[in-house]
């Protein structure tokens, strides 16, 4: 067999990613999050370019779990990742994270799911980190406080992370699809 010069994986996460980065800029764009969609993501804590404060990486020191829905502010979204303000036991704390942190983005209403595998050997930033400063802009009324992550498998009130069951014959299917890079891996 050749080897894979063309590296169709990295073009096939970064696709994925593409779509994680239209449906956040389409919803700071509006404002709101349409619908009764909400999202879930979560994210490696020590990546490169992750801010959050000194307060979350000590609470969450490898992977960190989100939920957009109702209560969340100030969502702006870049070329390389999304900043948005959230309350974590009513303190406002402003996150941004890059894109290539991002391990599972999912919108549980419609039972949609991505997720990325992790390097394992990619760097990860030790030094204290700050909260990002961001311009802000006016949110709509429903924009407030979003509690802690939620227990049950979408949330990470620990840094042990819990996976969504995949969706089997036996289960009826009813466990959220997830789209992993791993689906377009040429198996050996």
């Amino acid at each position: 067999m050749s080897t894979d010069l063309i590296r169709y994986d990295l073009l096939v996460q970064d696709a994925l990613r593409s779509v994680m980065r239209k449906v956040l800029a389409d919803a700071a764009a509006a404002g709101r999050l349409p619908g009764d969609h909400h999202f879930t993501i979560s994210f490696r804590t020590k990546a490169p370019g992750v801010r959050i404060s000194k307060r979350l990486a000590e609470q969450w020191p490898q992977e960190m779990t989100i939920i957009l829905q109702h209560q969340y502010s100030n969502l702006v979204v870049d070329e390389r990742g999304f900043s948005v303000g959230l309350s974590f036991r009513s303190i406002p704390e402003q996150l941004y994270v890059p894109f290539e942190a991002v391990t599972v983005f999912s919108d549980p209403s419609v039972d949609f799911g991505l997720k990325w595998e992790v390097d394992e050997f990619a760097p990860v930033h030790e030094e204290e980190q700050e909260p990002a400063r961001f311009p802000t802009r006016p949110q709509p009324a429903a924009a407030g406080e979003t509690p802690p992550a939620r227990p049950g498998p979408r949330a990470a009130r620990s840094e042990k992370r819990q996976e969504p069951a995949p969706a089997t014959e036996e289960s009826g299917g009813d466990a959220a699809k997830i789209v992993s890079i791993d689906a377009f891996r040429k198996k050996t």
